[in-house]
């Protein structure tokens, strides 16, 4: 895989993401419909040297998915780490 910029990139991780869900379970259930890159967004992306980094997540209220993909510009790699949000809790003391 050779990525030739930062709108190439996130493309081709908005596209793993729709993959992921599709292919994991998230997507065809009575709580979730399918996705597509439209309910994908970017939250951070960032270039450095020959190597990409972004954080993506779905506009999907509630499932908690959050991806994180890095691009091995050295090796032409793509990984991937998918997270879902296990719990959310607010602490107002030590």
């Amino acid at each position: 895989m050779i990525i030739t910029g930062m709108n190439h990139f996130q493309s081709v991780c908005k596209k793993k993401l729709v993959e992921w869900y599709s292919n994991n379970g998230e997507a065809d259930t009575p709580q979730t419909p399918p996705i597509d890159i439209s309910n994908v967004f970017i939250v951070w992306s960032c270039k450095t040297l020959q190597n990409y980094k972004c954080l993506a997540s779905t506009t999907v209220s509630g499932d908690g998915i959050y991806a994180e993909y890095t691009y091995n510009g050295d090796k032409q790699e793509l990984y991937e780490d998918v997270y879902k949000k296990i719990t959310n809790t607010c602490h107002t003391e030590e």
